[in-house]
């Protein structure tokens, strides 16, 4: 949604969230049609909670669908490319394609725009929610003040997220009732400085035990933890690390009725569709919520994204005969292994894994981590699955159900979408409803304690203190089966590695490494990755000038940890299809251009390194008190 326009969609959207007032704390059961307005919907704490719902449903968007927007965040990282090499994505050449002009928000470009649109989207509700409080009545204020943490929350995930992918961006605190074109761009920090303001108030007064897909205490104290980082507030974050993590225990033991299932191990239990709504699990803080048959689920579409395209006609046997087929098994087959749809999905390899994230970072501390390439359960690779196509049973070829060998004739090109190592406990989600099983219905981890465990240890990092870091650290490592480590190996590219190995697909890796980036400017902390590289915010996004596309090393931590990590940018160049670059500038995403002429009475500013950044304003800053948009003398 473009905020330029976002007063269009004021009725539609109030329409929506009224519909979904006055029912259960589910938001995905059927809802009864009416026509409402916030003035009859929003009078009550379950009115207004109902109104955060819609905010709620863009969280579970982010994960599901068909090229999910989390792949664009993690295709603009270290642990992967995007490997369709069929068709030429904007992800892979970021100096030609990642524009303001360009298509910012298809499946088969990029989902930047969706981050924008979508972003905003949430944004309004919560706005909505918090400019109708005082309208509303509640049993005590001890309610009022849980529903406006929620909404808090939900403002501040977005903005979170918005000035890590955009940097500095439009603020908007109040409801819009009317046309909006004279918006200007805010300074990022004093955003976060404000967010973090609304976060503590949120993680008073937020309950803990909430349903799955509700704002949680604990999901505020992530999220609180990650802005204090960032901000230098280190010592608040470590007190908020300390409670989250005592409030939600790691799981240690293997759970679910999966747990007796052979290849199987306690990784495979707590990233289960069982395990997300399984009561017992302790670990998962905040999740978005998605069950078969039930109304406003989407399918996850994650082993379509991230398994390897084994269904290629690039995949032969050694003898040159066709080699798999995801449809009809062979006559009389009973090994399910040979039924390589159902057993690992059916991928076409558009999150391609980094050497980095498959084999560099699992060392010999890593031989028995249940998360890693050593662990066959865990991970799988090409290789390990079977030929099974019908016709080589049918003639008695002595290739059928050996292993896949990779085809000595393979193109690069489609080598690249066949033959790589993937994270199989991760991505595993049955599609019981499909024939193809792309990825089905699955609540999802938004945020878990394993994560707060990782946050802890990156506060003391910042802190020098690297034996706390350590010893958080190793509640992570330890539970997984690693060997501890010792002060002696902290540092942030092993902060990075465990976030890697742990929370792949659950954080949103770009945003996660722009923010330790503008940590490491804002706090002139020396880099010992890079030799003791010390970082500034000035020229953080590079020297500027149009398509500038400096690849130079210095001038943010993100260019210098993704260009040194990924084997792929910058180093492979497999034609127009698959010309592998990212530059300096990338470390934040374009500005839509549209939203920038849209708004014809105001200046957002492009970020540098892009076309337009040229007629850029300085930014304005966010008041500690008070609104921006909001009336005189209220402070929301």
């Amino acid at each position: 949604m473009k905020i330029n326009n976002i007063h269009k969609c004021i009725i539609a959207s109030i329409t929506f969230i009224a519909v979904l007032a006055g029912c259960s704390d589910s938001w995905l059961d059927p809802k009864p049609l009416s026509l409402y307005t916030p003035e009859n919907s929003f009078t009550n704490a379950e009115g207004l909670y109902a109104g955060l719902a819609a905010a709620e449903r863009n969280m579970r968007h982010e994960y599901t669908g068909e090229a999910a927007p989390i792949q664009t965040e993690i295709i603009h990282s270290d642990i992967a490319v995007n490997g369709c090499t069929d068709r030429s994505s904007p992800q892979k050449n970021m100096d030609i394609a990642i524009l303001p002009d360009a298509n910012l928000d298809g499946t088969d470009h990029t989902r930047i725009g969706w981050y924008w649109n979508e972003g905003y989207s949430a944004i309004k509700y919560a706005n909505l929610v918090i400019s109708r409080l005082d309208d509303a009545e509640f049993k005590d204020q001890n309610e009022k003040n849980a529903v406006l943490g929620a909404a808090y929350f939900q403002r501040a995930y977005r903005y979170y997220k918005l000035t890590h992918q955009f940097g500095d961006v439009p603020y908007i605190d109040w409801e819009i009732t009317g046309p909006v074109v004279n918006l200007r761009t805010y300074d990022r920090w004093s955003i976060l400085e404000r967010m973090k303001k609304d976060l503590e108030f949120a993680y008073e007064w937020v309950p803990q035990n909430v349903l799955r897909g509700k704002t949680s205490k604990g999901a505020c104290g992530m999220l609180l933890m990650k802005i204090c980082i960032e901000l230098g507030d280190y010592d608040r974050a470590i007190q908020v690390g300390q409670e989250v993590t005592a409030a939600y225990p790691l799981m240690t033991q293997r759970f679910t009725a999966n747990k007796t299932k052979p290849n199987t191990n306690l990784m495979h239990d707590l990233h289960s569709v069982e395990a997300k709504t399984d009561p017992a699990n302790t670990e998962g803080i905040m999740y978005v919520v998605s069950y078969t048959g039930i109304e406003g689920s989407t399918k996850m579409d994650i082993m379509r994204g991230c398994v390897p395209f084994w269904n290629s006609s690039a995949i032969k046997t050694p003898t040159g005969k066709t080699g798999t087929t995801e449809g009809k098994l062979a006559d009389g087959e009973t090994n399910p292994l040979m039924n390589l749809n159902q057993t690992y999905g059916r991928g076409i390899g558009r999150v391609r894994t980094s050497d980095y994230f498959a084999y560099d970072i699992w060392g010999l501390k890593e031989a028995n981590d249940l998360r890693g390439i050593y662990n066959n359960d865990s991970w799988k690779h090409t290789s390990d699955l079977q030929y099974n196509e019908p016709s080589l049973k049918r003639n008695n070829d002595p290739w059928y159900g050996q292993n896949i060998q990779l085809p000595v004739s393979i193109s690069k090109l489609d080598s690249m979408r066949v033959w790589y190592a993937w994270p199989h406990y991760k991505t595993f989600v049955p599609d019981p409803l499909r024939t193809r099983w792309d990825g089905g219905d699955s609540p999802w981890y938004i945020y878990r304690s394993a994560e707060a465990w990782l946050l802890l240890a990156e506060a003391h990092y910042w802190k020098g203190e690297l034996g706390p870091a350590a010893t958080a650290i190793n509640n992570v490592r330890t539970r997984a089966g690693a060997d501890p480590l010792t002060a002696a190996d902290i540092n942030i590219g092993e902060i990075l590695n465990e976030r890697a190995r742990e929370l792949f697909y659950e954080e949103a890796r770009h945003t996660e490494i722009v923010r330790i980036a503008y940590t490491f400017a804002k706090s002139g902390k020396s880099c010992e990755v890079f030799g003791g590289r010390v970082y500034s915010l000035t020229d953080f996004s590079g020297p500027g000038g149009t398509n500038s596309n400096i690849k130079q090393e210095g001038y943010n931590f993100w260019w210098d940890w993704v260009n040194s990590r990924n084997n792929f940018y910058n180093k492979v160049n497999f034609g127009n299809n698959a010309n592998y670059k990212i530059s300096v500038h990338h470390v934040l995403w374009p500005i839509p251009a549209s939203e920038i002429s849209l708004n014809t009475q105001g200046v957002i500013n492009q970020n540098i390194g892009y076309p337009g950044a040229e007629n850029n304003q300085p930014p304005l800053t966010v008041p500690p008190t008070g609104t921006v948009m909001g009336p005189a003398g209220v402070d929301r």
